[in-house]
């Protein structure tokens, strides 16, 4: 019997440690991890938080915002994102920086924002079909859509230093805000916070 014990003990440990499926431990979201030595949920969260705060404590903007407010006889002037470029040398996905700072801004309360692209295209679609298929006393109307006073643009750079083993990654990151009406850049930003070393093990022979 202790002997069957033995073997039993001994066949789980080989069966668990040839299992094939991933160890995944929980770890809080505000950790800062750098496995890669790439972009990640830590730079994000730097350069987002410099550019909203930038953006939100700008005269210049708080002055814009006042103007148009008082031209259109509005309370809160919209605004609508732009192309938002990468053009690092890794894959970025730069809706996450927009998405946070649209976030942040529309929780002020200093601006609104407008959708664009497939959303717009398909809110335009469900008035049209409305149109068609829904009452006329319940049916979304055309034209009322409200225009925006200002586009959020913005790209995504890197510097990058290599020599032996050791390699320096440094981003950049500006955003701007763009009068629509006259083409106007009311406020620009740049975030070159994120630099980091990373050092390849050297190969043995």
């Amino acid at each position: 019997m202790k002997n069957l014990m033995v073997v039993l003990t001994v066949a789980f440990f080989i069966l668990s440690s040839c299992s094939s499926g991933p160890s995944v431990t929980r770890i809080d979201s505000n950790t800062q991890t750098d496995l890669s030595g790439q972009w990640n949920d830590t730079d994000v969260r730097i350069v987002c938080r410099s550019l909203i705060d930038s953006c939100l404590n700008s005269q210049r903007v708080d002055q814009e915002i006042r103007d148009i407010a008082r031209e259109k006889g509005i309370r809160t002037p919209t605004v609508m994102i732009g192309r938002f470029r990468n053009e690092s040398s890794e894959h970025i996905d730069t809706e996450i920086i927009t998405t946070s700072m649209r976030t942040a801004i529309i929780n002020s309360g200093k601006l609104d924002f407008v959708a664009v692209g497939d959303t717009r295209d398909a809110i335009r679609a469900e008035r049209l079909d409305q149109l068609e298929h829904a009452s006329e006393e319940t049916a979304a109307s055309l034209g009322r859509e409200i225009g925006a006073d200002f586009m959020l643009t913005g790209t995504v750079k890197t510097i990058v230093e290599r020599s032996g083993d050791q390699t320096i990654r440094t981003y950049y990151v500006t955003a701007e805000l763009t009068n629509i009406t006259t083409n106007r850049i009311i406020w620009s930003e740049e975030n070159s916070e994120i630099k980091k070393m990373i050092v390849r093990p050297r190969n043995r022979l």
